[in-house]
């Protein structure tokens, strides 16, 4: 599939950005529409911190979607940051999908969302996710909960769950005949506006989310210190190898040993799980190697959080 077939009368293209609390299944949603693992995702909140542009393009259409940041209440710069992003990218685009986690009843959070686009002028689409978790009784109810939490507004309603796939094609559907006519902006083998080093850093941020939970929520920044390839041992029968160096980062002392963990069993555990997701990502076999640093207090210091790629305004 060329641009220049594309580029062609009645194609349409946008920008949709991702909207709602954190850990509503965000980054899920956009994984599904494309069909494979971009985002990262874990059980913890605010996983997301960057404004990622993933793009599904097919023979009618291409839509950019923007996977931000969860929108709360900040408690250092770092968490400024992300807010600030989440709420600049409702400015940027051609149409908003807003996600609610419908296992919940509307709360402050939400109202506080709604506030912030009710009065927008371009299509807003709503989500109700996790409505797999809801048991049959509670369907009726809490659909009404939610139609009375959005009077006014005349928004289309889709109940959903992002993690099953269930009404992500009617969403998709709904979302390209919101978006204008328009070229395509991106190839059509483009599925991400960020490099591969971004995603990789990611994937290990994920792994260090799933596997150490609560203990080191977000007080964690990767950086991707080194990618080459591994030159092959004359008669060699291995397949080539890309060797990667990383270094986690975090700002205690105590963090770092929960980290690596007794006798290095969690950063070997992390180091394994992510070099899965790499290899996958790359299409090759890798060599990841692992560090932890301890940076105090980098979330709120400028220097470190430009350093990492969450910069300001």
């Amino acid at each position: 599939m060329s641009l220049e077939n594309l580029n062609q009368e009645g194609f349409k293209s946008g920008f949709i950005a991702l909207i709602g609390r954190p850990n509503v299944g965000k980054s899920t949603f956009i994984n599904q529409f494309i069909g494979e693992k971009i985002a990262i995702t874990s059980p913890i909140a605010q996983t997301t911190r960057n404004r990622l542009k993933v793009i599904l393009t097919n023979q009618k259409s291409q839509m950019i979607f923007v996977d931000t940041p969860g929108i709360h209440k900040p408690h250092h710069l770092l968490g400024e940051r992300l807010v600030q992003a989440a709420k600049r990218s409702i400015g940027e685009v051609d149409a908003v999908l807003v996600i609610f986690e419908a296992s919940h009843s509307p709360g402050r959070g939400d109202a506080f969302i709604l506030n912030l686009i009710r009065n927008l002028k371009i299509p807003v689409i709503v989500a109700l996710n996790k409505w797999d978790l809801l048991e049959l009784r509670q369907f009726k109810e809490r659909k009404k909960e939610y139609l009375d939490f959005l009077e006014g507004t005349n928004w289309p309603v889709f109940s959903c769950s992002a993690l099953k796939r269930e009404g992500c094609d009617d969403l998709i559907s709904e979302i390209e005949k919101k978006i204008p006519f328009g070229p395509q902006l991106y190839p059509s083998y483009m599925k991400c506006d960020h490099p591969e080093k971004f995603l990789m850093a990611e994937f290990i941020r994920e792994q260090v989310l799933i596997n150490t939970r609560e203990e080191i929520p977000h007080s964690v920044a990767v950086s991707i210190d080194k990618i080459q390839d591994i030159p092959l041992k004359k008669k060699s029968n291995q397949n080539p190898r890309t060797g990667i160096l990383a270094t986690i980062c975090v700002e205690k002392k105590s963090q770092k040993g929960i980290l690596i963990g007794k006798g290095g069993t969690m950063l070997k555990k992390i180091g394994k799980e992510s070099r899965l997701q790499i290899q996958t990502l790359i299409n090759g076999n890798v060599y990841l190697e692992l560090f932890v640093k301890v940076v105090p207090d980098w979330r709120s210091k400028t220097s470190r959080l430009n350093e990492f790629g969450y910069e300001g305004n």
